[in-house]
């Protein structure tokens, strides 16, 4: 049950205009999602939000760099996503990024296989180490030494840095989501989980 009420997007005060055009970083290395009438919405989430529009300005601020300017794939932050979704049990968040997670190139496969975590069989070191990355970020507040090598081996100092940002902000979301009780939409209510 929602504890705060999405407001309805016609009743969405004039600031989220702002809040809603902060996702979109000055430089994106990553296109914006195009147009799609079957792709979920998250309204209650935006509506949410929309009580509140100087924080949803400076989150999406910070969440469009996650999204579209982050230097890693968009692949790899969709596995960092649904592993922290996973993790915090955010079925909103899990359901908006499966969504997501197949315009990146992970495979309904390897969607269903990140609940399994790093110790699956099939990830790559890469891919294990940024799903163990998240499990220890998100068990001890810290990457473990073995990790950051084998991230290291991998990708760079922005990067690495991307990869602690985007745990912490998808964190962040799951604690939002959960606390607020933001509710399936009915367009999410249909993505195959």
């Amino acid at each position: 049950m929602a504890r705060i009420q999405p407001i309805p997007v016609r009743e969405w005060p004039e600031q989220m205009r702002d809040a809603m055009a902060a996702l979109r970083p000055p430089n994106p290395r990553h296109p914006l999602p195009a147009p799609d009438p079957d792709r979920p919405k998250a309204l209650n989430a935006l509506g949410t939000f929309a009580r509140h529009p100087e924080l949803a300005r400076a989150f999406n601020t910070f969440n469009g760099h996650v999204l579209f300017g982050s230097r890693l794939s968009p692949r790899q932050r969709e596995l960092l996503v649904l592993r922290v979704a996973t993790l915090r049990n955010c079925e909103y968040e899990r359901r908006q990024h499966e969504a997501l997670a197949a315009d990146t190139g992970l495979s309904r496969e390897e969607i269903s296989r990140i609940a399994a975590g790093p110790h699956a069989s099939g990830w790559s070191e890469l891919d294990a180490a940024l799903l163990r990355a998240a499990d220890e970020l998100i068990a001890d507040g810290v990457i473990a030494g073995d990790t950051w090598t084998a991230l290291s081996a991998h990708l760079d100092t922005e990067q690495l840095m991307d990869v602690v940002f985007t745990i912490g902000a998808y964190e962040i979301l799951a604690f939002a989501f959960r606390s607020f009780g933001v509710e399936l939409d009915d367009d999410l209510q249909k993505v195959r989980s």
